[in-house]
């Protein structure tokens, strides 16, 4: 059961990524979420560099480890966001990685948008 729950992103997630390529204009940001933590990086895909990059194991999400909820995903979007603006990058192309969207993916996605960020 959770082997083809796993199977099956992994299969969408080769389907999505077929169709989707970060570049220097446009970088891919890109959302992994497991039980505990939530994971997000913009990467420019042409250099295979990672521009920057936020999770709850950081210090300023100190006190977000181990919930991974839409509130969480805010918070995350919020200072992913602020870090992306910081450098210039303001329109970017969403990997959902495989996820589907609704809950968590989708209030980080809304929240990035509401923020700044185009896509």
């Amino acid at each position: 059961m959770v082997r083809d729950k796993v199977f099956k992103r992994s299969i969408r997630k080769l389907r999505i990524r077929n169709k989707i390529r970060g570049t220097s204009e446009r970088p891919r940001l890109t959302i992994f979420k497991s039980n505990k933590n939530i994971f997000v990086q913009i990467i420019d895909d042409t250099k295979g560099f990672t521009l920057c990059s936020v999770s709850t194991l950081e210090k300023e999400l100190k006190d977000l480890k181990g919930k991974p909820n839409k509130e969480t995903a805010k918070k995350v979007a919020a200072l992913l966001v602020e870090r992306a603006l910081a450098k210039g990058i303001k329109k970017i192309v969403f990997d959902r990685n495989g996820y589907r969207y609704h809950g968590v993916v989708k209030e980080f996605a809304d929240k990035c948008r509401e923020n700044g960020l185009e896509f």
